[in-house]
């Protein structure tokens, strides 16, 4: 495969049921504490760290975001799904990366994506549509203007579709791949449209 492919496999988890620890207090734990519960309100989230930015501090107690005023230790990493480290000292990152790798844990070391098992991308959301967005890594930047592009294209009611499908999905007779061909056939003229 080329190098030029990106790769990555998209999954939407459910972070209420996931342990989320951010290792660092900076301005880049801030960044990646409130992109997670922008997208993810109710993601449960321990952050430790030996200071936490006074913003920071306001967002964790709105969110009941747990915080430990420590330096980063492996113990940390109990019971813990998902780790993102975003402290500016390159060898505590490279060490959270050891140990999670050491117990399966999923990572993200901030800004260095050799040492990330997933990348935090753009998101848009519209009520129950959401839509990801990566660039593999490579351009933080352009998926963030992806994201403002499809924020201002996407109609906001599209929600409201979405439903009105939903409750459509349910009254038809049939099995799946009936179900299928007649969703494509009553959805179709929404792609016609867009070309």
């Amino acid at each position: 495969m080329s190098d030029d492919r990106n790769n990555l496999y998209p999954i939407f988890l459910k972070t209420k049921e996931l342990e989320i620890l951010i290792v660092g207090g900076g301005f880049v734990a801030l960044e990646k504490l409130s992109f997670l519960l922008k997208s993810s309100p109710t993601s449960k989230v321990v952050m430790v760290s030996p200071f936490f930015r006074e913003e920071t501090k306001k967002i964790a107690n709105k969110f009941a975001v747990k915080m430990i005023t420590d330096n980063y230790n492996e113990t940390y990493l109990s019971k813990k799904n998902i780790v993102i480290a975003t402290t500016d000292v390159v060898e505590v990152n490279l060490q959270v990366y050891k140990d999670c790798k050491e117990r399966t844990i999923l990572v993200n070391v901030a800004d260095n994506p050799p040492y990330c098992d997933f990348y935090m991308g753009g998101i848009v959301t519209k009520g129950n549509v959401k839509i990801a967005i990566s660039t593999n890594g490579k351009s933080p930047t352009t998926a963030k203007r992806l994201r403002q592009f499809f924020e201002e294209v996407i109609p906001d009611n599209i929600d409201d579709l979405v439903k009105n499908l939903n409750e459509y999905r349910k009254t038809i007779k049939g099995d799946f791949e009936y179900k299928v061909e007649t969703l494509n056939e009553f959805t179709k003229s929404l792609v016609e449209k867009i070309k």
